[in-house]
Parts: C-alpha cells; structure tokens; sequence
C-alpha cells in the first residue's frame, strides 16, 4: 500500500487536488488554461487567479474571493462554487480518512461526527426526489470513485467480503484478521466493505502487519470490550481509536462503505475510506478494483450477492481474465448458504472454473489465492 500520498503521481496531470499542487503549477506552468482545480481553497490566491490565465480551466468547489470569481469566468473559466450548509464535499479530491469522518466523537459521540451529519442529510433528502439533492450525491460519488482509481493505481488489490455481524471477541473475528495481516505482509492492497464485523477485522489485520503477534492479540483484547456496534456506536468506534492511539503506525488498507446502510458505521481501521451514498456504486466498485482476487468469508445476503456479483463478470470476462474467487467455510457456503454448487456449476468448462476455490478454514485463504493466481 502505498504511503505517498496517491495525489502525488497517479491522477490525470491536468488535475490540482492540494494548495501545493496549485503553487506548483502556477511556478512550472504560469497558466492554469485547461486545468481543473477540485475542491481547492483559492481564497488566499487572488493574486494569482488575477494575474494567471484560466480560459477553458473548471474550478469544482474552490472557494475564492468575488472579484476573482468574475476575472475567472470572464476568461471563459467554468465555476462550480461550493455548495452552503452540506456536511460533506460533493467535489473532493481525496477519499476520506479515518479521523474526518470520526472527527467530533470524543466530544459529541457519534452522532456529532460528519459521518453520521451525512447519514442525517441522505435520509432527509434520499425521499423527497429533489434533483439538485441526487445530483450532490451522483457528483460526491463520482469525485471518491475518481479519488479511490488514483489511490490504488497499480496496486495488487484483494478483496476481502463477509458479513458485519462477526462479532469482536470471536474466534472468526481474529481469524479474519490473520487474513487481512498475512495478504497485507505479502504485498497485497486489501479492500473491504469498510463496515463492522468481517470488514473491520480484514482492516485490522493489515493494520497489525508491521507490528508483531503480541499486538494483534493486544488489540483483540482491548476491541472485545466492545463486541458491536449496537447499542453505541460511540463505544465501538472509540475502542478502535485506542487501539489506534496504542499503536500509530499502522499499515495501510482500503474501506468501501456505503451510507445506503447508514445504520452500520465505517471501520477505523482502513486509512482509506472510499464512501457512497449510492450502494449499486460501492458494490460494483469494490468488486472491479479487486484485481488480485476476492476472499468470500461466511456471510448473509450481502455476502452472496457479491459472490455472483463477482462471478459475472468473471463468466463473462467482460473485465478481461476471470479473477481468483476463495470461498471460505466448507459446511457455510455448500450446506446453510449452498452458493459453492452454483458458482461451482457456472464455472464448468469456462476459464474461471480454474480460478475458484472452496476451503474450509480461513487459514487456508492466501495459498488458495496464490494457487489460483492471485
């Protein structure tokens, strides 16, 4: 996982994300002609947007002073301008961080953070159809999917899915996060849903990875005290920020949550948090950038929606070669929950039969996904 920031190289260079990358430009190029400027604060720069030509740039959400505004439009400049009173950006440049969306919660609980402020405007604006309402959402959707594509550029990405209900605590809770820590030590981007349970215990994982044994079972310990996230939230969330307190320097991961489900919270533990409020978005997302492979623990509806949401595309090859597909718990997947004949009889005499497998023991993950391919 990559610690500099993914701004730094990756995106589309007509792209300025940061104060620094606009200073840059400005030096380098002394024009901002064609550039597109994303939710930079420019009030400080009117100088330079007085003396700098931007004919043909799109400034998203920059706030700037009146008398720029006007020099910049006259150039031809288009100018989206920040939208008042939202609790989040429609135009970011960057995916979120753990410590923005959970800012406010020592002080307020919870329900003070700009995650849950977030939560609160989709349900009060998700009912009532207004097109300048959907149109936020579609835009702050596209801007994190823009963001996480520049992140995770040449990454190894694995997926890992499972259900939220795997409680702290559990022996199947700290399995998932030997996963998460062993496919990270091999180099792997692990990606997740970024909620509770099977998500939050992958993100642990590869959090640990450059820390030793004694922490992960630390770490455990402490997160048991608060085994999920109801009835509090709060006491969930804060559990992990002492863990992270403990032990800052952990590694890095992915979390693609969605607020469609705005009754689960994202996990602390992926430095990178990719969140949507449109849920279709974040499935087919998190699946597509798992270009290394998936990892399916136990799981309910979700879990099996996403094995077939994975299996289509991997049938069809319409993303190009199928990729690995790791089903773990012999007696869930055939017996309680029987995806494994399905995926199983779909794949016969198509490449992807010889990219899954069905183990019984989520120890066994990483050899089948090397095995496969991943």
């Amino acid at each position: 996982m990559q610690t500099m920031p993914a701004h730094a190289a990756h995106h589309n260079d007509r792209e300025i994300e940061t104060l620094e990358e606009f200073d840059a430009t400005v030096a380098a190029r002394g024009t901002l002609a064609g550039f597109r400027v994303q939710a930079v604060d420019l009030t400080d720069r009117t100088r330079e947007l007085l003396t700098t030509d931007t004919s043909g740039a799109v400034f998203l959400g920059c706030p700037m002073r009146e008398d720029a505004a006007t020099k910049v439009r006259a150039d031809g400049a288009l100018v989206f301008p920040p939208v008042p009173d939202l609790p989040f950006d429609p135009y970011r440049g960057q995916v979120y961080s753990p410590d923005e969306l959970f800012a406010s919660l020592a002080d307020g609980g919870y329900e003070a953070t700009p995650d849950a402020r977030a939560y609160a405007w989709f349900q009060r604006t998700k009912a009532d159809g207004d097109i300048f309402a959907s149109m936020l959402r579609a835009v702050h959707d596209d801007s994190v999917s823009d963001a996480l594509d520049e992140l995770l550029s040449g990454d190894r990405v694995v997926g890992v899915m499972g259900g939220h209900a795997m409680g702290r605590g559990t022996q199947q809770y700290a399995g998932a996060a030997r996963l998460g820590r062993e496919l990270a030590r091999a180099g792997f981007t692990v990606a997740t849903g970024g909620g509770p349970g099977a998500m939050e215990a992958a993100n642990l994982g590869a959090y640990a990875a450059p820390y030793d044994d004694a922490m992960l079972t630390e770490s455990l310990g402490i997160l048991a005290g608060a085994p999920k996230f109801t009835p509090s939230v709060t006491a969930w969330a804060a559990a992990a920020f002492e863990v992270r307190a403990r032990w800052p320097k952990g590694g890095g991961s992915v979390g693609i949550p969605t607020w469609f489900y705005g009754h689960e919270p994202p996990n602390p533990f992926a430095a990178h948090i990719a969140k949507y409020f449109a849920n279709a978005t974040r499935e087919d997302g998190l699946l597509a950038r798992s270009n290394a492979g998936v990892v399916f623990l136990p799981g309910a509806a979700g879990t099996v929606q996403e094995i077939f949401d994975n299996a289509t595309p991997n049938y069809y090859e319409s993303r190009g070669e199928p990729t690995p597909m790791v089903l773990v718990d012999r007696a869930h997947w055939t017996e309680k929950l029987p995806a494994w004949p399905l995926l199983r009889s779909l794949a016969r005499e198509r490449s992807m039969d010889a990219r899954i497998a069905l183990v019984d023991r989520i120890e066994e993950a990483p050899e089948a996904l090397k095995r496969l391919g991943g």
